[in-house]
């Protein structure tokens, strides 16, 4: 999420928000917020709900959640998905920041 942080603004000046989907409990995701100084909401979603309907793996060998990153646009559709095989599996945020220039290409 470091990565995130680093780049939100450029995310935000291309009318793109961030939500970051956890396991953990409420109280332990706000803890989790605070202590990282966050900018970008996050969603605690214990129960597992959030991550079943984008198909997020659950590996408990792996330490549990595989990263997945997905861009919805406007209008609710999925437009790009990324599973990633090991904790560390994440796109970059150049390619995450291309595919939202095309897509706002593609409003325009």
């Amino acid at each position: 999420m470091a990565q995130l942080r680093q780049d939100y603004h450029l995310f935000l000046e291309k009318g793109a928000e961030i939500l970051v989907v956890g396991p953990e409990n409420r109280s332990a995701f706000a803890a989790y917020w605070e202590k990282n100084d966050l900018p970008f909401p996050g969603l605690p979603d214990p129960g597992h709900h959030v991550v079943k309907l984008y198909g997020q793996e659950i590996k408990l060998f792996k330490f549990g959640r595989m990263p997945a990153q997905v861009l919805v646009d406007r209008q609710g559709m999925t437009r790009y998905v990324h599973y990633g095989q090991y904790m560390s599996d994440i796109p970059p945020n150049e390619e995450l920041l291309a595919l939202l220039d095309e897509l706002n290409r593609e409003i325009d």
